[in-house]
């Protein structure tokens, strides 16, 4: 009787990969996602003006909605040629002008206020019931009442943006100021820190976050609040310009604006999540996020 011997499979060894083969894979899965992300969001686009063109040319009348081959033809006819009031680029420049003011004056009313209320309970009793009936007011419908009072220039537009942007700044930073963590301002103040550094160094940093994000915000606030300003009554922008196209029946003006301030929002946009992302690099990443942070 033979006996066979069976062999035993070889042990498999196991393959380590290298730290430039997982960077580069990770990055090769990064480009992918970002590459369908963008390829998705250009097919939604396509599909829905492509379905709106189509609508309005076989189904619904266009000199009520428009189509996208008309809205292109006024943009185009806006820069080459200009609008009835002067170049679109001065225009926007206006609600720009406007806008950037506006927001600058409100977002520092805000965190100025928002920090200090949030460091005295006392104030901040005291002014509660002042600032929520504030708040409450029909802020928009004081556009109204400032172009009487500052008339169809700058000042009106200005007045309205910073009403609108500093209370969605100043509820951040005083939510932020009230966040920061006692245990670090009790430390601070048995070394021996003063209120002014313990404000500098440890609550100003901490309520950092709290301002930034609601900078996005606001700054949407202050768009609307040029636009429904120069919507009111002005001499130019790009909400007279709306609204001059809305009491010719163009339509596709009214799209045209709207576009020309979304573009705007979009940079402004852009352009505040890379200063928050300059100033707040001391900060962990969130979790998963940073290897793609890092590639990226």
């Amino acid at each position: 009787m033979s006996h066979e011997t069976v062999e035993a499979p070889a042990a498999e060894v196991p393959v380590f990969e290298s730290e430039q083969d997982i960077l580069a894979r990770s990055r090769k899965a990064v480009s992918k996602r970002r590459r369908n992300i963008w390829l998705l969001r250009v097919g939604i686009l396509i599909v829905w003006l492509g379905s709106w063109e189509l609508t309005a040319t076989y189904w619904i009348d266009p000199f009520f909605y428009s189509k996208p081959s008309r809205i292109w033809q006024r943009l185009v006819e806006w820069f080459s040629d200009g609008t009835d009031f002067g170049s679109i680029w001065s225009q926007i420049l206006i609600t720009v002008e406007e806008a950037v003011i506006g927001f600058a004056i409100g977002a520092v009313a805000g965190v100025i206020l928002g920090v200090i209320l949030g460091r005295s309970a006392y104030l901040a009793d005291v002014l509660a019931p002042f600032i929520k009936a504030a708040n409450a007011l029909p802020r928009i419908v004081l556009a109204a009442l400032f172009v009487i009072w500052f008339g169809l220039g700058l000042s009106s537009k200005v007045a309205t943006v910073v009403v609108l942007v500093f209370f969605a700044v100043f509820f951040n930073a005083f939510t932020g100021a009230r966040e920061v963590d006692r245990n670090l301002i009790d430390n601070a103040r048995i070394l021996g820190a003063s209120r002014g550094q313990v404000l500098k160094s440890i609550v100003l940093p901490s309520a950092t976050s709290w301002i930034l994000s609601s900078l996005h915000v606001a700054f949407g606030f202050a768009l609307i609040g040029a636009v429904v300003g120069e919507y009111t009554g002005a001499k130019g922008g790009l909400g007279f310009l709306i609204s001059n196209a809305q009491g010719t029946f163009d339509t596709a003006g009214v799209y045209a604006g709207m576009l020309i301030i979304t573009v705007v929002a979009l940079f402004a946009e852009w352009g505040i999540g890379t200063l928050e992302s300059r100033l707040l690099r001391w900060r962990p990443p969130a979790a998963g996020s940073s290897a793609a942070n890092a590639i990226m």
